[in-house]
């Protein structure tokens, strides 16, 4: 049975979990680093398979306007067993009950389907927004 907790996980198993998706390979983050990263997370939700973690997703927000979900994540062994859906609908009713205007979420290449739906849409070319597409010296 998975546990569900709203807590940031242990550093060197979030890293282990991280390292799954492959992004580390262009940020190529330690453990250290990427654990930081979660600190100012607005919401987090992480799921055990007893004390093996094997999902996570947050939030971070301003608590009012905005709402951006960065990572939904699901050890590729759990995966299709519906921990993402759960996790999904529990950082949305968490946006909810705090009535955020703006839910947004970055959606990793192929999953649009999976957001699409839990009730999300894709924005359309003419809405705002943008990505930094610079280059940034990490060794500073």
């Amino acid at each position: 049975m998975i546990d569900y907790r709203q807590t940031r996980p242990e550093k060197r198993a979030w890293g282990e979990l991280f390292r799954t998706t492959g992004w580390n390979e262009e940020y190529s983050l330690d453990d250290g680093q990427l654990h930081g990263a979660l600190e100012h997370s607005w919401y987090q939700v992480s799921a055990y398979d007893g004390e093996r973690l094997v999902g996570y997703a947050r939030v971070i927000s301003d608590g009012i306007l905005h709402a951006l979900i960065v990572e939904v994540i699901v050890a590729p062994e759990y995966q299709g067993r519906g921990i993402g859906s759960h996790m999904v609908a529990d950082v949305v009713e968490r946006c909810l009950a705090a009535n955020i205007c703006d839910i947004q979420l970055f959606c990793a290449r192929g999953q649009a389907g999976f957001y699409e739906r839990h009730g999300f849409a894709a924005r359309p070319g003419e809405a705002p927004g943008m990505q930094y597409a610079g280059t940034r010296d990490r060794s500073s």
